[in-house]
């Protein structure tokens, strides 16, 4: 099984977004769905939507 390479960091800084999803990661769900690793199950995440003009 393919390792998911994980960057430890405490601040993050983007720009041009166009928005952001702040969610808990769950095993399952009616939604899309973003690969992350079994580890980071019941954590919670945020989604950042950049925009396409990059």
């Amino acid at each position: 099984m393919r390792t998911v390479p994980f960057n430890v960091a405490t601040e993050l800084k983007v720009n041009n977004i166009c928005g952001f999803y702040k969610r808990e990661v769950k095993p399952f769900g009616t939604s899309a769905k973003v690969d992350c690793p079994k580890e980071h199950l019941g954590k919670t995440v945020y989604l950042v939507i950049l925009d396409n003009d990059e």
